[in-house]
């Protein structure tokens, strides 16, 4: 017995479509949405009367995907949570190659996402830096600089 694949990365947010708009500036495409609400994912989740609405993206060449979900019932948990750091335990970030760092850095920008540090190149192979995205995710984002 062997894995097969990793399927996808699930995120959990209070703003179901700004994050989608993030994810969709960033070039991931919508696959599709759901609401979920069923017993089958209550007895998966263990969480009596879950109710949430769900989308589920991916990068265009197919290489990855995130599930963003927001709960209607029970309410998510950790609203009163201090901002992750890029240093803490547990999840860090999702990282994305890009082709222009910076003008990936100034699209996100709109849509509320802020540098950490700033934008750094690595042993002259990427140009690096990490963004606060919706609800404090931390995502990276490197290009290549190899000639």
């Amino acid at each position: 017995m062997s894995m097969l694949r990793m399927d996808h990365v699930g995120l959990i947010v209070e703003d179901l479509e700004a994050a989608i708009s993030f994810f969709e500036t960033l070039g991931l495409q919508v696959e599709g949405r759901a609401e979920v609400s069923v017993e089958w994912a209550e007895r998966v989740t263990g969480l009596p009367g879950m109710r949430t609405r769900i989308a589920m993206l991916a990068a265009p060449d197919g290489s990855g995907r995130i599930e963003v979900g927001a709960f209607d019932s029970p309410a998510a948990v950790g609203r009163d949570r201090p901002r992750d750091e890029p240093h803490a335990l547990g999840y860090r970030s999702l990282m994305f190659e890009v082709d222009d760092v910076d003008a990936t850095t100034e699209r996100l920008a709109a849509h509320g996402a802020t540098l950490i540090g700033e934008a750094a190149t690595y042993e002259d192979s990427y140009r690096m830096c990490y963004l606060r995205g919706p609800e404090g995710i931390i995502v990276a984002l490197a290009e290549s600089v190899r000639s």
